[in-house]
Parts: C-alpha cells; structure tokens; sequence
C-alpha cells in the first residue's frame, strides 16, 4: 500500500468511495453464489409485535406451517449461540449446513488458576504475535477459536475439538509455541492419514 503524506491523509480518506452497499445482497456485489436462496427481506417489527417487552436481551424462535422437522430449532439456537459467543456468522452458518459441529467453551481457570500479570502472559501465548499462534492452531486443527477475554470457545467436529483444546492447554500450562506446534503437527498428521 503506498503510502500517503500526512498533508494528504484526509483527503484521500474522504475522496474513497462506498465500496459495496449493505443493503443491495449479494447479487449487486457480483457475487452470484448458485445454490443459495435469495437473502430474504424482513420489515422490523414494532414494539407490540415484539410484546413490548424491549428491555429483555432475548433471541425468540419459532416453527411456521413451512418448518419441516423440528430439528431446525435446535440448529437455529446453536446458531444464534455461536454467534452471541463471538464467531463470524460464516462459522455460525456452518453449524447450520454440516451435523457434526460443535462448540466447547472453558475458561483459563478451569486449566490452571493464574492471577494478574501470569493470566495477562497465558493471554498472550494463546494469540501469539499478531496472532499467529491461534491461527496455526486454527488451520492444524480445522477448527475455529474465540479468545473473550478468560473464555476460550472452539468450533469444530469432536475429535478436532480435542486436538485443538490439548493444544491451547499446553500453551496454558505454560509449554513454549515451538513445542506445541510440533506435537499439533504430529497429532494432526496421525489424524489425517486415518
């Protein structure tokens, strides 16, 4: 990216124009995905259809004569909780399309009980630099991690899920990247060639 004078900063940022609209779905972006429905329109609802209970944080779910097995309100919680949680709605979709995803979440604490500037450290070695340390195990893996804070929470299928938290627990535990990368490619060489 070349770089702009600092004179010229504020009018290269005013002069770019709105890439994409929000609004237009994704047949005006160019992006035609064959398969897919077309993104549906929803008109807000007011205050009385919502039974005027505004201040309670609640997500409501429900069948219509259209719904064909009552599976789909499961998925639809599970999606709605992967996405409160803190994954990428793309994620959450998955949970929708595939049977075999899950969603672990445990705390720090639950591994080791740190305090002050050891949890900022255990924080820290989870991420790693620009986070390359939760990305490598993303990919090794195939799952997908949210770092909140205490909470870590992966999505992924069983036996993915255990590599994954095996892994983060060693970092944890206090286990150098170097190490635990070696031992997640092993793991995950095993796994593959099963």
């Amino acid at each position: 990216m070349p770089k702009v004078p600092r004179k010229d900063a504020k009018a290269a940022l005013q002069e770019a124009p709105m890439a994409v609209d929000m609004e237009a779905g994704h047949e005006q972006a160019g992006q035609e995905q064959p398969g897919l429905p077309d993104k549906p329109n929803f008109t807000p609802l007011s205050a009385a259809e919502q039974g005027g209970k505004l201040e309670f944080r609640r997500v409501e779910i429900k069948t219509t004569a259209k719904t064909v097995s009552p599976d789909v309100l499961q998925k639809a919680a599970d999606f709605v909780h992967a996405f409160l949680l803190g994954f990428e709605v793309r994620d959450a979709i998955a949970l929708l399309r595939l049977d075999d995803l899950y969603v672990e979440c445990f705390e720090i604490k639950d591994v080791k009980t740190l305090r002050g500037e050891h949890m900022s450290r255990a924080i820290g070695r989870l991420s790693g630099k620009s986070g390359k340390t939760k990305f490598t195990i993303e990919n090794a893996t195939k799952t997908r991690l949210v770092l909140a804070d205490q909470r870590i929470h992966i999505l992924g299928s069983f036996q993915n899920i255990r590599v994954a938290r095996d892994a983060l627990c060693a970092l944890i535990m206090g286990s150098p990247p170097a190490k635990v990368y070696s031992k997640l490619r092993s793991v995950c060489a095993r796994l593959d060639s099963s």
